[in-house]
């Protein structure tokens, strides 16, 4: 039965609007400088191999203080991935910060990991945030862990750290202890009463005279030059701990040693030794100029307000970034040789020229 011709009508006016809205959308997309997407074959801005966003979740089961001003925790899952000394994990706080802790318990125990973070007053916030609001019986958010940190295959091992710093190098003393290894401590600190696991550090050393403790108040600063003169070639010297501890242990290395070490925060650097720079977004086909008291980070978020980032440090990968063109200047501790190569941590790395231009 035909339809009656005011209605045939109807549905030719709506059938032709539509057609018409149709085509206008897909030549308003073709023109936008986002079209089309991806630009690029395999554009892999703020992903990598690591998958940092896979996270799990942890119980608290205990809650210690191994030295003024340190919490330790122990968080417990089950069926945990492998870890191996030097490694660390990501803690995902409540407040949306990410901190990085060093792994100091056992690598064997595939159920629990432990972490330790000393209080720092004048931090940014995250250490105060596990101090107060972190308890027993209360669920935590892991990712899990990397190393940037390993121990070195090598005849001897001199490690030196300072505080806080001996929590990634604690597990290894267990394992060239375990191993029969030759190998040395110096560590240093405040006071004894600031310094976690001096007991168990003492009873690994105590054949032999193998662990040196300094605390500040008794003895002044560590002698990192002493230290390093006593070492045998191909010694393999791990340091954890402040800047000028680990500039001091750099400084004096002795030829045929290898010195590896694990940094609480991103490399220092000056503000002022790079210049401004433009950052060509080429997806969005935008440009941004990076002054040189502002991180790429900082510039590109002012267009791209979407951009993921985390730490601010270098450490947790989140605001990786694909680099098409450019010289990069890389100050995080976190990619390695081959990410370094065409990638970039734009939260604390910059330009060595006057442009980069980044799959965004």
């Amino acid at each position: 039965m035909p339809l009656p011709l005011p209605r045939l009508r109807t549905v030719v006016l709506v059938t032709g609007a539509a057609l018409l809205a149709k085509r206008a959308m897909r030549k308003r997309i073709q023109n936008s400088p986002l079209w089309p997407l991806p630009a690029l074959e395999n554009p892999v801005s703020g992903h990598s191999d690591r998958s940092p966003t896979t996270t799990r979740r942890l119980l608290i089961t205990e809650r210690t203080s191994p030295a003024e001003g340190v919490v330790r925790l122990r968080l417990e899952g089950s069926d945990l991935p492998a870890w191996q000394p030097g490694a660390h994990l990501d803690l995902l706080l409540p407040s949306g910060l990410v901190r990085q802790y060093s792994l100091c318990g056992d690598p064997s125990d595939r159920d629990t990991y432990t972490i330790a973070t000393r209080l720092v007053e004048d931090g940014r916030g995250g250490s105060r945030e596990v101090h107060t609001d972190f308890h027993e019986g209360m669920e935590v958010e892991v990712r899990a862990p990397r190393n940037r940190f390993p121990l070195a295959e090598a005849p001897a091992y001199l490690f030196v750290a300072g505080g806080i710093g001996i929590t990634p190098i604690l597990p290894m003393l267990r394992s060239v202890a375990a191993s029969g290894a030759e190998w040395r401590l110096l560590y240093g600190g405040r006071s004894r009463a600031s310094m976690p696991f001096l007991d168990e550090i003492e009873k690994l050393g105590a054949e032999g005279g193998r662990v040196t403790i300094v605390p500040a108040d008794e003895a002044g600063h560590p002698d990192t030059a002493a230290a390093l003169a006593n070492t045998v070639e191909g010694t393999a010297v791990h340091c954890c701990g402040p800047e000028p501890l680990m500039d001091a242990v750099a400084a004096a290395l002795p030829p045929g040693r290898t010195l590896h070490l694990e940094r609480f925060t991103a490399a220092t650097t000056s503000s002022t030794d790079s210049g401004p720079f433009e950052v060509e977004l080429r997806r969005s086909g935008r440009t941004v100029r990076v002054a040189p008291d502002q991180s790429v980070l900082a510039a590109v978020r002012e267009e791209l307000r979407h951009v993921s980032y985390s730490c601010e440090q270098g450490f947790c990968g989140t605001c990786q970034q694909r680099v098409l063109e450019g010289e990069i200047d890389h100050r995080d501790e976190l990619l390695t040789d081959s990410e370094r190569d065409d990638s970039m941590l734009i939260c604390v790395s910059r330009c060595r020229g006057e442009r980069l231009v980044l799959d965004l």
